[in-house]
């Protein structure tokens, strides 16, 4: 779901603007995971979560 105004993304799957996250690579992160990600402390539990959907970004699709 990548029209030329809306991203999908990688982190919570939620459709967003233009505007409203980061683009990186291919893959797009929303604004409240990426507020919640730049918060969230090594330790905590859901830090492994985001590290593992942030990988999505750098794998190729249909390799």
């Amino acid at each position: 779901m990548d029209n030329n105004n809306t991203h999908q993304c990688v982190i919570c799957g939620n459709v967003k603007g233009e505007g409203e996250g980061l683009r990186i690579v291919m893959g797009f992160i929303c604004g409240d995971c990426e507020k919640e990600m730049v918060h969230t402390d090594v330790k905590d539990a859901k830090y492994p979560f985001f590290i593992h959907q942030m990988k999505q970004l750098f794998v190729e699709k249909n390799a």
